[in-house]
Formats: C-alpha cells, sequence, structure tokens
C-alpha cells in the first residue's frame, strides 16, 4: 500500500467562479462521516471519487480526497491542521471496492444521463402539452361564447317557434271554414274553368280556320304582287311606247305650223289636233290637199306602228249649219261626214281599216267657250286619237279580276 502524498494547490470553481483552496492526500480513506461531509471550522468538505484529480497530478491507487477551503476562511493555522489530519484518513482501499466504487460511479453517470435525457424528453412532452392545454383553452373559450351565441338564437328561435305554434293553432282552428269557403269558390271556379276550355276550343277552330284563310290570302297576295309587276312592266312598256308614238308623229309632221297641228299626250294616249283651217273649208266635209298630207305623213308613221289604235274624232262649233246643205242636218252629221272622210284617207294611205274608228262629237265637246270668233275657232278642229293596243294590260287586270272569284 503506498504512502499518501500530500498536494497543496488554488483556483477558481467554475460553478461559483469563487476562489478555493485545494488540499488532496493521495491516496485518500476517510470514515463514513467524513464522506458524508464535515464542516472544519468555516470550511466545507466535499467528497469526490474519481481517478486522477486533475490532469498532471500524480497516479494513485484510491480515491483521492480533495478538501476544497475558501479563501476567505483559508490560514496557515488550518493549513497546519490539514497536514496533521492527513495521516489519520490515510488509509488502503481494496482493488475490489475500487471497482465497485467505479462501476456505482459510471451506474450513476449513466443513470444520471437517463435521467437528463428523460428529463429533456419529460421537458419537451411538458411544453407540448402546455402548448395543446393552451389551444384547448382558446378553443373552449370559443366554445363558450359560441355556446352563448347558440343559447341566444335557441331562445330567439325557441320564441318564434312559440310564436308559428300559436299562429298555426288559430289558422287550423279556422281551417274548417275557410276550407268550407274555398270549397264553394272552387267549384264556381272550375265552372268558369270548364265554359272558359270549351271557349277555347272553339277559339281554336276559329284559329285553325283562319290559319287555313291567312294562308290560302298569303298565296293569293303572292299571286296578285307578281300580276301587279306584270302590270306594272306593262304599264311602263305602255307608256314608253306612248312616248315613243308622239315623239314619231312629232317629227312626221314637224312641217306643219304649230296653230293649225298640235301633238300631245293626254290621259294615256297621243292626240293629233288638226284645225278645221288646215284640213276643210268652211261647211265642207272634204279635206285640202294641204291636209291630206298632213294625213299621208301621219299614216306613214302608222303603218309602223301596227300596235296603235286610231280614233278619229270631228268636231265644231255651235253655229248652226245653213239650211239645204246636202245630206246633214246639223252639226253632228257635218262632225261625222268629216271624221270619215279623214278615216278614208288614214286607210287609203296604208293604215289598216280595223284599226280606225271615225266618230262625230258635234258641238258637244268644246275645249272654249263659244263666245268669240278664236274660241269657235279652236272648237272647228277634228283630232285623231292614238292609243296603243292594251290587250296585255286587260288580259293582266281580267286575271286579277278572277281571282277572289277563285280563292271562294
Amino acid at each position: 500500500m503506498a504512502r499518501a502524498r500530500p498536494l497543496l494547490w488554488s483556483g477558481t470553481k467554475p460553478q461559483t467562479g469563487r476562489e478555493w483552496a485545494s488540499f488532496a492526500v493521495f491516496p485518500a480513506s476517510i470514515p463514513k462521516p467524513v464522506r458524508k461531509g464535515i464542516l472544519l471550522g468555516r470550511a466545507r468538505v466535499k467528497r469526490y471519487l474519481a481517478g486522477p484529480t486533475r490532469p498532471g497530478s500524480p497516479a494513485a491507487d484510491g480515491p483521492a480526497l480533495r478538501l476544497f477551503i475558501p479563501v476567505k476562511t483559508f490560514s496557515p493555522a488550518l493549513l497546519g491542521l490539514c497536514l496533521l489530519a492527513a495521516p489519520v484518513l490515510n488509509s488502503c482501499v481494496t482493488a475490489k471496492k475500487y471497482d465497485d466504487l467505479s462501476a456505482r460511479q459510471r451506474a450513476d453517470a449513466d443513470g444520471k444521463a437517463a435521467a437528463e435525457r428523460q428529463y429533456r424528453g419529460a421537458t419537451a412532452e411538458l411544453q407540448k402539452a402546455s402548448d395543446e392545454l393552451a389551444q384547448l383553452r382558446l378553443t373552449q373559450k370559443r366554445l363558450v361564447t359560441d355556446s352563448a351565441e347558440t343559447g341566444n338564437a335557441y331562445r330567439k328561435t325557441r320564441s318564434l317557434y312559440n310564436e308559428l305554434n300559436g299562429s298555426y293553432e288559430k289558422l287550423l282552428k279556422n281551417s274548417n271554414r275557410e276550407l268550407a269557403n274555398k270549397s264553394s269558390d272552387y267549384n264556381k271556379v272550375a265552372q268558369d274553368l270548364a265554359r272558359r276550355e270549351a271557349e277555347l276550343g272553339s277559339l281554336e277552330t276559329t284559329l285553325q280556320k283562319s290559319k287555313a284563310d291567312n294562308d290560302r290570302l298569303a298565296v293569293d297576295l303572292k299571286t296578285r304582287e307578281a300580276r301587279l309587276t306584270e302590270l306594272t312592266k306593262a304599264l311602263a312598256e305602255k307608256d314608253k311606247a306612248v312616248d315613243d308614238l308622239k315623239a314619231r308623229v312629232s317629227k312626221a309632221l314637224l312641217s306643219f305650223n304649230s296653230s293649225d297641228l298640235q301633238v300631245k299626250l293626254k290621259d294615256g294616249k297621243v292626240y293629233v289636233s288638226l284645225s278645221e283651217q288646215l284640213l276643210f273649208k268652211s261647211g265642207s266635209t272634204k279635206v285640202d290637199p294641204k291636209g291630206q298630207e298632213a294625213l299621208k305623213n301621219l299614216a306613214t308613221v302608222l303603218q309602223e306602228q301596227k300596235d296603235v289604235n286610231v280614233v278619229v274624232e270631228g268636231h265644231t262649233d255651235n253655229v248652226p249649219i245653213r239650211s239645204g246643205t246636202a245630206g246633214m242636218t246639223d252639226n253632228w252629221d257635218l262632225s261625222a261626214l268629216r271624221a270619215t272622210e279623214i278615216a278614208r284617207l288614214l286607210t287609203t294611205a296604208g293604215v289598216a281599216p280595223e284599226r280606225v274608228t271615225a266618230s262625230g262629237r258635234g258641238q258637244y265637246v268644246p275645249v272654249a267657250p263659244n263666245d268669240s270668233p278664236q274660241n269657235k275657232a279652236m272648237n272647228r278642229r277634228t283630232e285623231i286619237i292614238l292609243t296603243p293596243k292594251l290587250s296585255e294590260l286587260f288580259k293582266i287586270l281580267d286575271s286579277n279580276s278572277a281571282t277572289p272569284a277563285t280563292g271562294k
């Protein structure tokens, strides 16, 4: 068993930052009461069972005893006391006991590490549980608030339900009487509905008939529109033919004095008005040579216009003819004979007789009052009326007039 060598050093304890003087004896052997802690004066004795006490300390066969003495209480007398106590505390420790103590130390260290791990785990679990508890408290607070609102809403709903239930009871009590009244009204409505359905059926039949009539009228309208278009076209062609005829007649008679011969349009016809001075001597029915020349020029134009009808009208003033005039009783006879003479000259010049009509109008269609010699001279005239044949127009008009009869 080696004898202990005392060693003294000083330093700063890391846990508190206080300065300490440390005294150790290697190896150390102290009784049990000393291991639990002995107060030497004001010094606290603390026992550490470990290997070498610090780097650079001498090797030891057993645990070392360290006495930490605060610098404030350190004195030479206390140091001497410690040096005197060292031989007494020195003893021998067996290797087996040392190993047991080392194993216990390691087990304690392992238990401490496990306890620290459990502590950290428990701390984390505690923090998690605390967070969950805080969340649950917030949820509880919201639930309490929601419960209060729900309670208020429930009470309002309950009150409204009671009111509605009361109203329902009242309505239920009056339902039988109202039902009886409504039943009577329903019967009236049902009868009115049946009557209206019958009227509706009648209206439906009338509507179908009207629809058929409308369809037929629509077809007829299209037909009439087509015929109207055709008639408009025919009228336009007829107007063009009349204009062309007037232009041709005016050109053919251009050499004659306008006071004796006039060409004009009237009611869609060409009127060639010849004065008595150009054609006849007073009271005569024979055409003068100058008048015959005009009629021949007119006949030349009419030969080219084969679809033009010719009407010759004789007119006189209101002066009676002289008594004893052969073959004539009055102006009517005179106008008719003059018209016939002109018609004969036109046919002799080449106009087809079936196209020419002669008529005497006497004094009954004057163009001016017979109150002056000038007006009487205007009334003594012969009018040759040129009318384009309207057979196509008449066909169209006849077909239009026949359409309503066909539609019936």
